[in-house]
């Protein structure tokens, strides 16, 4: 597994290489934003990529921009600040993952585990026993080629294997984790998926207020299928329970 860590704090760069060495990680670090980018884009062998909000140059929303236009390498991003807007910015622009600052080490591998295995690079190692633990403050591989047949509903139509969803006869562009969620919904449609149910599908997390960051990536959703969610035609909420996909053709 290659990583590439952008962040200008240099002792945070360590520690996490530091950490993340014994369990198969190389990691490469870039201490500003510019600099971060090119890095990114002319590497296209990185797994993942670690990528702060607060960097020199160029801030991690710029730099998250320049590498979305050429690569859909998983991106997970750090802040020190915590505030929704940041969040919701930063997966709108197509981070994969957000993870606030102070975090342990364990919390970061089992995020960089989750995003990797999310967008189809090999499993990274399992989270080890305690210990080392710090506290501070990603081009994505395809899945093996398989034959599965299009899930479709009513104007949208979505491709497993080749991870492709159209809607009418525009392609949308979805993070990595957007896709699994809408995969998940199609996969069901007309039924409910629980939050329970969402929450695997994101991957192993371990942070508190998981639901409702489910609720921004859904809403991430329903602004790219162009749903409105007072009077939704896609993405139905089911109060207390989770999120349903129907058919606009056949309500």
């Amino acid at each position: 597994m290659r990583v590439l860590v952008i962040d200008d704090d240099r002792e945070l760069c360590e520690l996490i290489r530091d950490y993340l060495a014994p369990l198969g990680y190389e990691t490469e670090t870039i201490h500003d934003g510019p600099a971060g980018a090119e890095r990114a884009l002319a590497e296209p062998s990185f797994d993942a990529v670690i990528l702060d909000v607060m960097l020199p140059g160029a801030d991690g929303f710029e730099v998250l921009r320049r590498i979305r236009r050429r690569s859909d390498v998983p991106v997970l991003m750090l802040t020190a600040r915590g505030e929704e807007t940041d969040r919701i910015v930063g997966l709108e622009m197509g981070a994969d993952d957000y993870l606030p600052k102070t975090f342990s080490s364990r919390e970061l591998l089992a995020r960089l585990r989750a995003v990797t295995r999310r967008t189809g690079v090999r499993p990274a190692p399992a989270v080890p026993s305690p210990a080392a633990a710090f506290t501070g403050f990603v081009n994505r591989r395809p899945s093996p080629d398989r034959e599965e047949p299009e899930i479709i509903v009513g104007p949208l139509r979505l491709n497993p294997g080749a991870r492709v969803a159209v809607l009418g006869d525009v392609p949308l562009k979805l993070t990595a984790l957007e896709f699994n969620l809408l995969e998940s919904l199609a996969r069901a449609r007309g039924r409910v998926r629980t939050r329970e149910h969402l929450i695997e599908t994101l991957g192993e997390r371990m942070y508190d207020g998981l639901d409702r960051s489910i609720d921004v990536h859904i809403w991430s959703l329903r602004r790219k299928l162009g749903d409105d969610p007072k009077n939704p035609r896609f993405i139905r909420t089911v109060r207390a329970v989770g999120y349903m996909l129907i058919n606009p053709d056949a309500e």
